[in-house]
């Protein structure tokens, strides 16, 4: 896919930022929103379960957060697919039990103008690493795996691609200590920029061109909130 407003696109990217806008009763909503939703999904290969932010199922947090992105975004659109009733979601929560494995929330619409993503902890586990490199198609997970690369994904599923890969070997020590869920071949080529270390009452603020991970520091439930823009 070949995005029709890169140069738009990339006028609106900056470094990562760390930001604190939310209450401490504010993340309790957020937390407590969580436990009454629905389940969206349940991915057994991940180990992890997503529940979309249907909106009017907390007016009063509806317009909370909504408001406080604007305050940070300036004017955005969402962009996490849509409820039955064709509502945009709010956002989507993602309950970990075990890392996921490198990709880019690029979107699916060449015509889209991508903007950022914002992730807010719910849970003071775990790390997101984010990698120097962009990617500007779809929404993509990387991978090495012969099988996996046959994969034909939906409209609303990610490709699958190894054309992340360089000729670099990746830094061994980071490895060891935040990545040893992923093969070392399958990092070839990437440098990392930024490590996000989660904690309750922050959110980050990201392009959603970067291509990231979790990494391999889980221990028991990681649970976040992301939210996807777009202009």
């Amino acid at each position: 896919m070949e995005r029709k407003y890169l140069d738009q696109v990339k006028s609106l990217e900056s470094p990562p930022k760390k930001i604190n806008i939310f209450s401490e009763k504010e993340t309790k909503m957020m937390q407590d929103l969580f436990a009454n939703l629905p389940e969206k999904t349940f991915n057994k290969i991940q180990n992890v379960r997503k529940k979309a932010w249907i909106q009017n199922y907390n007016k009063e947090l509806d317009k909370i957060y909504f408001n406080k992105l604007k305050d940070v975004l300036g004017d955005f659109r969402m962009d996490n697919l849509r409820s039955e009733s064709g509502e945009d979601y709010y956002g989507l929560f993602h309950e970990s039990f075990s890392p996921l494995p490198i990709h880019v929330d690029s979107g699916f619409k060449e015509e889209d103008i991508i903007y950022k993503q914002v992730v807010t902890p719910l849970t003071p586990i775990g790390d997101t690493v984010f990698f120097k490199k962009r990617w500007y198609g779809r929404s993509t997970s990387f991978t090495i795996d012969k099988d996996e690369l046959k994969f034909k994904p939906g409209s609303d599923q990610n490709d699958r691609s190894n054309k992340h890969l360089g000729d670099k070997e990746f830094d061994k020590k980071i490895h060891q200590k935040y990545l040893t869920h992923i093969d070392i071949n399958n990092l070839k080529g990437l440098e990392v920029e930024f490590i996000y270390n989660w904690k309750v009452g922050e959110s980050l603020i990201i392009d959603r061109s970067h291509i990231h991970c979790a990494s391999c520091r889980i221990k028991g439930r990681k649970l976040g909130l992301t939210t996807f823009t777009k202009k």
